[in-house]
């Protein structure tokens, strides 16, 4: 951490360089004698990364920014938030502190948070901002995690872990075993000093897989922001034993769309073909697997076993987007472009053999304009497009 970057001046040129082309910088470089060109850079791309994600670091002044991909895999304030809103109690433990907005967001629900982080450097990053930010509850641990809980005796009212990729590992990673730390490894050890683990992981993760690599697993949320899944967290309880609740929350600017089911209840989806509405559900359900729920909990039909879109003959809230079925034709490629061709409309296939580049190709329709068509097969398996207008919820 190079301390001459919060100078009064170098922060003044960060703060008005924040628009300007990063070449043009590097080309004709910077006069300042105890901060590199390239160190300022990277102060200018990491705030920038900030202003919407992070916006409290983005309005204070004298933040000292680590390298962008610290920003980039850090949580945004809208879903650390969401995650301090779940629980609170007198102490926590951040094992896997990175930048620390997690831990800033728990340290308003909780009288005590602890924050490490193996990165010397970062941890003395995130020291200086939560004096800048005026935090006064946050203790910060330059350690490995894991290692610090070993070698205390103190017992904490929750642990919050965000494991990451082995850096060895190839490929997306399915697992928790394959991530650091290895949470179920540890899962013993982690109860043995907190009864409550809250545990961040990516949207790629497999939930039955990590389901089955866990213990004692309560809770299960699925966080999207404007219909973009960002986080899964899963909540667990020492000796929990009874079902998974899984909960599905989009984030959008107007509000919250929530759908929630019992993991293991036993329900059946209620079939129809068309009819005036037409539902997409958001994409924190469609990661959830929820499908059958949503004919058992709100008045609407499936289309398809496998289409995952749904249908009414009036209008209900319903969590995604909805649309008003003006017309529903037959799959059948000339006459479609005999109507589309040359025209614009938005293309979306779901359960159906072809893809939107090869329908696009076709029947020569152009991306854009007011029109929605759903390439999907019904009930009956019969390949159907259904023209479609966006509804006003």
């Amino acid at each position: 951490m190079n301390k001459n970057i919060l100078h009064a001046d170098i922060q003044q040129y960060i703060n008005n360089n924040l628009i300007t082309d990063i070449t043009k910088i590097l080309f004709k470089r910077t006069s300042f004698t105890n901060v590199s060109t390239q160190e300022i850079v990277r102060q200018i791309e990491a705030k920038k990364k900030c202003k919407t994600k992070l916006p409290t670091w983005f309005a204070s002044n004298q933040i000292y920014y680590p390298n962008k991909l610290n920003i980039e895999q850090t949580s945004s304030e809208i879903t650390a938030n969401y995650k301090a809103s779940l629980i609170s109690g007198t102490s926590l433990i951040d094992i896997t502190g990175g930048f620390g907005v997690d831990a800033f967001a728990f340290s308003k629900r909780f009288k005590k948070v602890f924050h490490c982080e193996i990165n010397e450097d970062l941890s003395q990053i995130v020291t200086h901002n939560y004096q800048q930010l005026g935090v006064k509850n946050i203790q910060t641990i330059p350690s490995n995690g894991l290692e610090f809980l070993k070698n205390t005796t103190q017992k904490f009212d929750y642990l919050y872990i965000d494991p990451s990729r082995r850096n060895d590992a190839k490929g997306k990673v399915f697992l928790l075993k394959d991530c650091l730390p290895n949470v179920p490894q540890n899962i013993d050890f982690l109860f043995t000093k907190s009864d409550n683990i809250l545990i961040k992981n990516s949207p790629i993760l497999d939930i039955t897989s990590a389901i089955n690599e866990l213990k004692f697993v309560k809770e299960i949320h699925i966080i999207a922001i404007k219909n973009e899944v960002k986080e899964l967290l899963f909540l667990l309880e020492k000796n929990y034993k009874n079902d998974v609740l899984i909960k599905t929350i989009n984030i959008q600017k107007n509000g919250y769309e929530k759908f929630e089911f019992l993991k293991s209840e036993k329900v059946f989806s209620t079939y129809s073909d068309p009819l005036a509405y037409l539902y997409e559900p958001n994409s924190a359900i469609l990661k959830s697997g929820g499908f059958h729920q949503i004919t058992h909990q709100l008045e609407v039909f499936k289309l398809h076993q496998h289409s995952h879109l749904y249908t009414s003959g009036k209008l209900i809230d319903f969590p995604g987007r909805v649309f008003e079925i003006e017309k529903i034709l037959p799959y059948d490629k000339k006459h479609l472009k005999r109507i589309f061709k040359g025209k614009k409309a938005n293309i979306s296939t779901r359960n159906f053999p072809e893809t939107v580049a090869q329908i696009r190709k076709s029947i020569k329709i152009k991306d854009g304009g007011n029109y929605y068509l759903f390439f999907t097969t019904t009930k009956n398996n019969k390949s159907k497009v259904l023209i479609c207008v966006k509804s006003i919820k």
